[in-house]
């Protein structure tokens, strides 16, 4: 136990040689909405561990929510921070996967490889999953909004040249985005209805074109998100404040409503919107969980006989994301608001939890 929390470091954890003649610089969670920029102790890593020279990582929406504590899941003093790539800087004596001076990126999520449901094939259901950049009652895993990050192993994947620092730190939702649509039934020249067109509704579009749906609608309150979405492939946007968006979506699949519906905000009204929406014998996937708790539409989910799903992160699809966005399959360029230094790092924070107008995802530059 260290300071109430469980320490995610191994016992046999060694300190390594000064990585330069400066202390390592982070930006620090030191109390609820205030991030420091700090000098922080070089991190030592196991053998099985990688030490990661960090390029780039993006601010999650999890990560707003845990500036101001409302999340309980990012507990002062804290380096947040889990969408992220960089260089190899230093390797554990039994790393073999990758070597100094590779470009990598890595799963937000570590499994411990042991239990029930990582040998089952489901390490996203891991019983001591750990994510990089949470701090809990169970423990402190620092994450990467600092210059050097540590990583295991089994979590760490190469990237190609093609493929920017920049990009490479959007895999993370990328992969939450296609998990989602892989636990989704999809068939050949489906209609799809996304409901939520922020950061992981606008990649669930570009994962359902990719997967095969030739009609693909996008949901939202805000015109600029639709806008996008169309852009991105979104065949059709519906505002729900000017338009009744269940009867749109019917008359847009011939009466029938959508073969499937992604839901991607985590509210009553929003399941409303995915269920109705869906056609007798349909699929429903369920993605947002901004609200613990949601009133369900459960007789038009029974009568109707739809399918519910739910999706937790990312199981094993990084590879099939670092695919789809080399051979630029999935854009995600055009969702990137700002690219920053890490000193500029509590600046933007501000903006993102003052939910400024226009804003999605800001990248951190560590390294720059």
């Amino acid at each position: 136990m260290t300071n109430g929390f469980l320490s995610y470091e191994k016992p046999l954890r060694k300190a390594i040689p000064p990585l330069s003649s400066a202390p390592m610089k982070a930006l620090l969670l030191e109390e609820y909405k205030k991030l420091t920029v700090t000098d922080m102790p070089d991190p030592e890593f196991g053998d099985h561990e990688v030490l990661v020279q960090i390029k780039a990582c993006g601010i999650c929406g999890s990560d707003i929510h845990g500036f101001d504590g409302s999340s309980g899941r990012r507990i002062p003093p804290l380096i947040m921070g889990h969408e992220a790539s960089g260089v190899v800087a230093k390797i554990g004596s039994l790393v073999t996967n990758v070597r100094e001076g590779d470009r990598v990126t890595f799963d937000s999520m570590v499994s411990c490889g042991k239990c029930y449901f990582c040998r089952s094939g489901q390490q996203n259901l891991c019983e001591d999953r750990r994510v990089l950049g949470v701090s809990c009652s169970e423990y402190r895993q620092h994450g990467c909004f600092a210059e050097y990050s540590v990583v295991p192993e089994h979590i760490i994947y190469p990237i190609p040249d093609n493929l920017s620092f920049e990009h490479a730190a959007m895999i993370e939702p990328v992969s939450v985005a296609v998990h989602a649509v892989n636990r989704t039934p999809v068939t050949l020249g489906d209609s799809a209805v996304v409901v939520g067109a922020g950061m992981i509704g606008l990649l669930v579009i570009q994962a359902l074109k990719a997967a095969g749906c030739t009609k693909v609608i996008a949901v939202d309150l805000a015109d600029e998100k639709l806008k996008i979405a169309q852009e991105l492939g979104a065949d059709l946007g519906v505002n729900p404040k000017n338009t009744d968006a269940v009867k749109a979506i019917q008359d847009a699949t011939g009466g029938r409503g959508a073969d499937i519906a992604m839901e991607v905000v985590g509210a009553t009204a929003t399941v409303k919107t995915a269920i109705e929406s869906t056609r007798k014998g349909g699929s429903v996937t369920l993605v947002g969980n901004l609200a613990p708790e949601v009133n369900f539409p459960l007789q038009s989910v029974v009568t109707r006989e739809l399918t519910v799903y739910g999706t937790c992160g990312s199981n094993g699809e990084y590879p099939e994301c670092i695919d789809l966005l080399s051979r630029g399959v999935i854009q995600v360029e055009p969702l990137i608001s700002a690219k920053a230094t890490l000193e500029e790092g509590a600046n933007w924070f501000d903006r993102l939890y003052a939910a400024e107008a226009g804003l999605m995802k800001v990248i951190l530059q560590p390294g720059e």
